[in-house]
């Protein structure tokens, strides 16, 4: 790449601050409790409101315009040469590396803590000039059985553990055994919870009941943020993804995923788009962070997000 190492360098902290200083700070000592920088200033966990259902009533999503907008993500110019080479920096240090398999081991979760530590190949840092930086990613997520594992591969690196939980995939266990999983994944040291609701609450309109749901999840949590995995791709309409982002946002979410690994309905990018404009507005002091979920197979187009 064709350019000094002090200018690169000055690059990848610049894009920090372009995109609103919407930076994830999990790996970072001085990040404290918040959970990510926003603007400049720590975004605290969410804490959760009442919950209002006329105003999740009122939320309206044009499919249309979404459809519209996702398509000229992909089509249009992104940044390029250096500037492209810092957002994929960045994009790394705000992603979380999953193992979710029926057949994992502690050596596989062992195997994907260094790479986590170590996302970027030692030649190619030296290359960029960027060794200093200590790029790694926010996040390794892993089911309960391996959390101690995780916890001690990647001790003193900054990398939080996150536990999926609450029956995941499908969600459809006892209210009470989905809380307890919670706790004991917390108890082993889980730094974050990934959750994922029982989508037949949306599909029925059950709005209270979800939201109780999710404040249950928030409670078991105790000081770990909380991620809310919508499944959106199971809930078939971008109005319904809307809706249930609104009540996970009032119910305490920390993070609204779209959609996560194990999911045989999988996202679309216009879920993404959908949950951004739902979660970007101001639901009356209720505010969550939006991460897209699942696979990542498209550098250009998750660039775009």
């Amino acid at each position: 790449m064709p350019v000094e190492h002090n200018e690169f360098r000055s690059v990848v902290h610049g894009v920090a601050n372009d995109a609103g200083g919407r930076v994830d700070t999990r790996h970072e000592p001085h990040g404290g409790g918040a959970i990510a920088v926003l603007s400049g200033r720590p975004l605290l966990p969410n804490t959760g409101i009442p919950i209002n259902l006329d105003w999740v009533r009122e939320v309206r999503v044009n499919t249309s315009a979404v459809e519209r907008r996702t398509q000229s993500h992909v089509a249009r110019r992104t940044v390029k040469k250096e500037w492209q080479a810092a957002w994929l920096l960045r994009a790394i240090t705000c992603m979380d590396l999953t193992t979710l398999s029926g057949d994992d081991t502690d050596e596989r979760v062992r195997r994907l803590c260094a790479k986590a530590r170590h996302p970027i190949q030692q030649e190619l840092e030296q290359k960029l000039g960027i060794e200093e930086l200590q790029i790694k990613v926010a996040a390794v997520c892993v089911y309960h059985t391996f959390v101690e594992t995780a916890l001690h591969a990647l001790e003193g690196s900054g990398v939080h553990v996150a536990a999926v939980s609450t029956g995941f995939p499908a969600g459809l266990s006892p209210l009470a055994e989905r809380v307890n999983e919670i706790r004991r994944s917390v108890e082993a040291g889980a730094h974050e919870i990934d959750v994922v609701i029982t989508r037949a609450h949306v599909f029925g309109g059950r709005w209270q009941a979800l939201y109780d749901e999710v404040a249950a999840f928030k409670q078991a949590c105790g000081s770990a943020h909380m991620k809310v995995i919508l499944g959106a791709g199971d809930l078939l309409t971008l109005r319904n993804v809307g809706r249930a982002s609104v009540v996970a946002m009032m119910a305490g979410a920390d993070f609204i995923k779209t959609n996560g690994g194990g999911f045989q309905a999988g996202g679309r990018h216009s879920h993404g788009e959908a949950v951004h404009r739902v979660a970007g507005d101001d639901q009356r002091g209720a505010r969550a962070v939006v991460a897209a979920g699942g696979n990542v197979p498209l550098r250009r187009q998750r660039l775009a997000e």
